[in-house]
């Protein structure tokens, strides 16, 4: 299942020279093997993505986000295993490629900016040491003079002074931190960059300052952006799609004002339901129940015994298959299967 996500200018996937997906993601499975059994984390999940464009991703913890961006980088550790899928960046299929030409794609082709920068910095080893290995480790026979100018120019782009290039993690704030890892990301100008929560542990005023970093040097080198995070307030206003995982499966995709506006899916309702609003101040609505365990899912949609329409025989016992809706969304929903075609 593989859902095309178009580019901003409507009309532009099938204008002359749109071209090619950067991205395209084809039935990705990732399987953890545990004492109490088998746990399916990512379940034939599929979509593309074209340069320009930046898909936020959201759901609740364990929803398989985080999965999701580590099995795209080929870091999933164990007990967990990729059983599956396609990841096509710019015509390369990564999980094709042995593991030193995938540590050579990263960073290169596709770039993870991780979870938490204060934890992924080495804090005896100054800034401009780690860039600097970044690049020597990808690239051969570049002068030093050539690499401190790459790393001047990629610290410049996420609004540093090179002066950072001298420092040690810990004489950085947090934003800072994280505006380094953006500019470590982008050193080599990859096609496709993952955000993983890039500003969770920030203040609103820094997380904005990051997510407008990331706008600019998304622009700069025109990469395709996923950006992963629980913020949907964050998500309205950065992305261009957004993309709904439930259970190890994507359930919704859809523009960012089709979701915010008339989402299709029972989940991604009760999601912009549990938004706070001016309208109800005061007024806290949650989603009831609890998401399920990975490795006891329900039986049919594993969202039924928390749907507002899910206590019919049909719900209860069959999975439901993703369907394209009228426009071009996608829903993997029962009450959509009539009204939209299916996608194999």
């Amino acid at each position: 299942m593989t859902i095309d996500i178009q580019t901003k200018t409507a009309g532009a996937a099938s204008a002359p020279g749109a071209g090619d997906p950067v991205l395209r993601v084809e039935g990705l499975e990732v399987t953890y093997y545990t004492d109490l059994g088998r746990a399916k984390a990512l379940d034939d999940v599929g979509f593309t993505l074209r340069s320009g464009m930046k898909l936020g991703m959201v759901g609740e913890s364990g929803s398989g986000k985080s999965t999701m961006a580590l099995a795209m980088m080929r870091m999933i550790k164990p007990p967990g295993r990729i059983e599956g899928g396609k990841v096509i960046v710019g015509g390369t299929d990564l999980m094709a490629l042995s593991d030193e030409d995938m540590r050579k794609a990263r960073l290169s082709k596709i770039a993870y900016i991780p979870q938490g920068a204060m934890n992924s910095l080495n804090p005896v080893t100054r800034i401009g040491e780690q860039m600097v290995d970044a690049i020597k480790s990808h690239i051969s026979g570049e002068s030093r003079s050539a690499i401190q100018d790459r790393c001047a120019h990629a610290l410049r782009s996420v609004d540093l002074d090179p002066g950072v290039f001298r420092m040690y993690a810990h004489e950085l704030s947090g934003g800072m931190k994280q505006r380094v890892c953006i500019a470590i990301g982008i050193l080599l100008q990859p096609q496709v960059i993952i955000a993983d929560e890039p500003t969770s542990a920030l203040d609103v005023v820094t997380q904005r300052q990051v997510m407008e970093t990331i706008d600019r040097v998304q622009d700069e080198i025109n990469a395709a952006v996923i950006l992963i995070g629980h913020d949907m307030g964050l998500m309205a206003q950065f992305v261009d799609q957004v993309a709904v995982m439930y259970a190890g499966r994507l359930v919704e995709l859809a523009s960012v004002q089709e979701m915010f506006t008339d989402p299709k899916h029972p989940y991604s309702q009760a999601l912009i339901s549990s938004l706070p609003s001016l309208d109800n101040k005061g007024v806290f609505q949650g989603i009831p129940g609890l998401a399920p365990s990975l490795l006891r899912l329900p039986s049919g949609c594993a969202f039924h015994p928390r749907c507002p329409h899910g206590q019919n025989e049909l719900q209860r016992s069959v999975r439901p298959e993703p369907v394209i809706l009228p426009g071009g969304r996608m829903v993997t929903c029962h009450l959509y299967s009539e009204e939209g075609h299916r996608h194999g």
